[in-house]
């Protein structure tokens, strides 16, 4: 196995090496040519024989398109999303609701909790992990106590509990995921984002002490959805002009189901003036980005 540990605007690659060669998540569009310079120089001459998405967020199937116009590689995904990749339903995927981009990919088979897959000459069982997304999966092998945990578990935290801004239950699915981790026998961990882990346990306590506070204020996980949300933009352009944020943000369907549980006032176009001020201190408070003359900066 080898981890490529990526930039947050990229999900962590997984390359296995064995008898076949597969990857697990792809990253974002706009790193794809990374993607594919990460996988030739660690395969050379060798092909990709398999892609898998531990979900289907941007940042994690952005690079799918690119791998299988390179390799033509076997591809699977989560079984739930099957129907929405096969007509390329970009609302129902998640793409446009985030103000995001992935380009289009197609799909070989489908992953569903319960099977067993051979990876890197080694059994990876398929788990159910929902909460930040509710078709997210980990892939566990008891043999080597690893598991790919996608942003179901990061070494401070998890992904954004999405489905509680549309008014779908996330936080106590959120919480299952973490118990099912917790009866893992878990030594290491490849985390979607960040580096990879072994204290496990700390990883747990800190990730329940983050889902106690969000799920106290339905607010909170809204206010830090947004946050996630800018970070993101910024990531991808670099820079955003102060003036422009309103209007981007109101154009993220994402952002109106935030705002329905923020204290903002109607969704207006002085909301989202509100609601960028907002934002755009945040981020500079937590000094993930900076003012350089009209523009937000990323940091």
């Amino acid at each position: 196995m080898r981890v490529f540990e990526r930039g947050w605007l990229s999900s962590n690659n997984v390359l296995f090496m064995g008898e076949q060669t597969a990857l697990v998540d792809s990253g974002y569009v706009t790193h794809a040519p990374q993607t594919l310079a990460l996988v030739r120089h660690a395969l050379g001459e060798r092909p990709l024989d398999r892609l898998l998405n531990t979900h289907l967020h941007s940042d994690h199937c952005g690079g799918n398109g690119a791998l299988q116009v390179a390799y033509r590689c076997h591809t699977a995904i989560p079984a739930l999303e099957a129907d929405k990749v096969a007509a390329w339903d970009e609302e129902a995927l998640s793409f446009r609701a985030t103000g995001q981009q992935c380009a289009r990919f197609t799909f070989d088979a489908l992953l569903a909790p319960g099977q067993v897959l051979a990876l890197g000459d080694m059994d990876w069982q398929v788990l159910a992990a929902p909460g930040h997304d509710p078709h997210a999966l980990l892939l566990f092998c008891p043999s080597e106590g690893i598991l790919i945990a996608g942003d179901a578990l990061w070494e401070n935290g998890f992904g954004v509990i999405f489905p509680e801004l549309a008014g779908e239950p996330g936080f106590r699915e959120a919480r299952a995921t973490l118990e099912l981790i917790g009866t893992l026998d878990a030594r290491v961990v490849i985390p979607g984002h960040g580096r990879m882990f072994t204290d496990v346990a700390g990883a747990l306590q800190r990730a329940y002490s983050r889902l106690d506070y969000l799920s106290a204020d339905t607010q909170r996980n809204a206010e830090n959805a947004v946050k996630v949300l800018v970070k993101f933009l910024l990531l991808e352009r670099q820079r955003i002009g102060v003036a422009a944020l309103p209007a981007l943000l109101a154009a993220i369907p994402v952002v109106a189901s935030a705002m329905r549980q923020m204290d903002v006032g109607p969704l207006a176009p002085a909301a989202y003036t509100t609601l960028a001020n907002w934002a755009i201190a945040s981020l500079l408070r937590a000094r993930a980005a900076r003012i350089e003359g009209d523009f937000l900066v990323d940091a």
